[in-house]
Formats: structure tokens, sequence, C-alpha cells
């Protein structure tokens, strides 16, 4: 679980770390708000589109060297991105990185239904609240450590460190996971992604809105607490860790409170009600009322995106069709989720403020309600293909 924890921790800092630096890159490179909206568009398209590579490596190499393969693709982009300033080495190294990130993120939740199928939502939970602390402190600690070394560049590089930590745990944990002798194919997809499947299909639109306001979180309400609710770069950094914070609390927490019960509707249901809440005040109040919205978007986002990762787990029947659930998900809704940052990238540039913006996420968080009340616990007869 530790491991899991650490590795997972590697999947958000490259992209969270971004948000509050936007204004330093925007002078430096010369930028509008949809041209640096990009850095979160580029590794998250690379996410979506890379999703299916993860079960090549998966049926080829194991799920245990496939997640370390991964984790070593980040280490080394990101260092890269130390290199210098240039817009096309930063969106590179960011499309390298969504990469790495869609390897080891597509093959985790094989691992906790191969290892941890009786504990699938709080060991998902854990996992998922690691993913939540790198984004976290990525957020609060990039700011300061640009100024510590007086190059943006140079901090977003730093996160290669945690990447290799995250490289050694995974290799030392490798005796207790026991992946090696997990029955059937090496890898979570053996017979293709399920495009017939209705239920593959509900998992993916939730995965795909609930990614697109995730990444949106990351690249957007830093900027947004800065321009519109009149705080200063380092405070709006550290509101936004304290919201990251509060969803690493809720990822643990509400699958705790929910149990291991296969039925996620109303769990789903609540949590993106919260979330919706959470938007539409940052939309039309986001100076008065911050904490209000931060508390219901740190416990609404924090608990729905744990639950939304346990969907494709407590669908499947075995560890091969979770699998082909989450590279499904991750392949179509990466490639849907990587347009939410441009778009409120285009809608500030068009209006000069982020209140339309931030009121269609806030819509689009309540429409996430149709495709949950949909879900089944799975279809009545799965098609493998």
């Amino acid at each position: 679980m530790v491991a899991l924890f650490v590795a997972a921790a590697n999947l958000r800092p490259a992209i969270a770390a971004v948000s509050p630096l936007v204004d330093r890159i925007r002078t430096d490179l010369d930028l509008s708000a949809t041209g640096v909206s990009f850095l979160t568009t580029v590794p998250t398209l690379a996410m979506g589109v890379c999703a299916p590579l993860a079960a090549a490596i998966g049926r080829r190499h194991g799920l245990q060297r496939g997640v370390l393969i991964g984790l070593a693709i980040v280490a080394v982009a990101t260092a890269a991105r130390g290199l210098g300033d240039s817009t096309w080495l930063q969106l590179s190294c960011a499309g390298i990185v969504g990469a790495g990130i869609a390897i080891a993120q597509t093959l985790l939740p094989a691992v906790v239904k191969a290892r941890f199928a009786s504990r699938a939502g709080l060991v998902t939970g854990i996992y998922t609240a690691g993913l939540g602390l790198g984004g976290a402190v990525a957020a609060g600690v990039s700011a300061p450590l640009a100024d510590a070394l007086d190059s943006w560049p140079g901090a977003l590089a730093s996160w290669a460190l945690l990447a290799v930590a995250g490289m050694v745990m995974w290799t030392a944990a490798k005796s207790s996971l026991r992946l090696d002798s997990v029955d059937g194919p090496k890898g979570p997809a053996t017979k293709g992604l399920p495009w017939r499947s209705a239920t593959a299909w509900r998992i993916t639109a939730i995965a795909a809105a609930n990614s697109a306001l995730y990444y949106c979180e990351l690249a957007w309400i830093a900027p947004l607490l800065h321009d519109a609710g009149g705080y200063t770069e380092s405070h709006s950094g550290f509101l936004l860790t304290v919201m990251i914070s509060i969803q690493v609390v809720a990822m643990i927490g509400v699958p705790m409170v929910l149990g291991e019960r296969a039925d996620k509707r109303v769990g789903l249901a609540v949590t993106a009600a919260l979330t919706a809440v959470g938007f539409f005040g940052f939309a039309f109040s986001p100076g008065t009322g911050t904490w209000l919205w931060i508390i219901a978007m740190g416990i609404g986002h924090g608990g729905l995106f744990t639950l939304v990762l346990t969907v494709p787990v407590s669908m499947s029947r075995d560890a091969a069709e979770a699998g082909r659930y989450s590279a499904m998900a991750f392949f179509v809704g990466y490639g849907c989720a990587a347009l939410g940052p441009v778009l409120v990238g285009g809608l500030r540039d068009a209006t000069g403020d982020y209140r339309l913006a931030f009121a269609i996420l806030g819509a689009m968080t309540a429409l996430m309600l149709l495709p949950i009340s949909g879900l089944t616990r799975r279809d009545p007869a799965p098609d493998p293909t």
C-alpha cells in the first residue's frame, strides 16, 4: 500500500506545479491564457492517447515492471524540463510526462483488482490520496521553489526526484506485491477495449467529466483567485494546496464511510453535487465565501475522484476486465478532458474573466448525474471486445 501511495504521488506534480507559476510562464514565453493552458492540455491528451500503450506494456512486461516503466518515463521527462524555457521544450516534456503517467495510472486499477479486490475501495482511496497529495504539495511548493532557484524550469524539473523515490519504493515492494504470480495473461487488457459495452461507455463518460474538471481545477483555480479573488500569487497557490489537501482526506474518508458496497451511485451523486456547488461558487463569488467553495470542492471532488476510480474495479469480474474498462476510460476520457483547460483559457481570453468558464464547469458536473444514474452492476451479457 505504501508503494501504491508513493507511485501515485508522482502522477500529478508535473501538471499541478504549472498552476502557481502561470504568470511567470506566460511572461517568459509570451503566451496568452489559451497558450499557457496547453501545458496542462498536452499531458492530459497524452494520457488518453497512450492509455492503450499501457495495456501492451502490461501484457509484455507484467504489472510490476509496467508501472516501473511509467515512473521512469515521468522521471526522465520531468528532469528534462530544467534544460531551458523554450515553449517547444516545455510542451514536448509535458507530452512525454503524460505518456509515463498514462502507463502507470492505467495499470494501477489492475494491480488493485489483482491483489486487493476485497478492499478495493479503501486501497483505491489510499493510492488516490497519494495522487492528490502529490498534486497538493506541487501546487504549494512550486512557487517558493522557483523563487529559491530563481528559475521556474528548475522548479518544474525538481519533481523528478519524487519520481526516482517512487521507482525505488515500487522496486522494493516487488516481493510483497507478488504481481508475477497473478493468474492469467500479464497486463490488464488482452482482448481489446470494450467498445460495445454500455457499462464501459457510462464509466468513460463519468471519467471524462471527472478528469476535465480536475485538470481545470489544477490549471485555473489559483489564477482565478489571483485575478478575481484579489489574492496574491503565493496566497492563491496556498489556497489551492489547502483545497487539494482536503481532497486527499476525502479520497480516503469517503470510501471508508461508504464501505465496500457494490452500488456506487449514491456516493457518486452526492459528491458530484458538492463539486457543482464549488464550481458555481468560484464562478459567481470567488472573493466572497472562498473558504466555503474550497471546502465544498475539497470534500466533493476528493470523494468523487476516488469513487470514479473504483467504478471499473467494482464493475469488473477480474483484473483483465478492470484494465480494459480503465484503458477505455483513460483513452477516450482523457482525450475529451484535454479540451477542458483550453476551453477555460479561451473563455478567459474572450470574456476577460473566469465567470462563464466556471459556470460551464458547474453545469458539466451536474450533468454527470445522468450517466451515474444509469450505472448497474455490469451489463447483462458483457462483451469483452
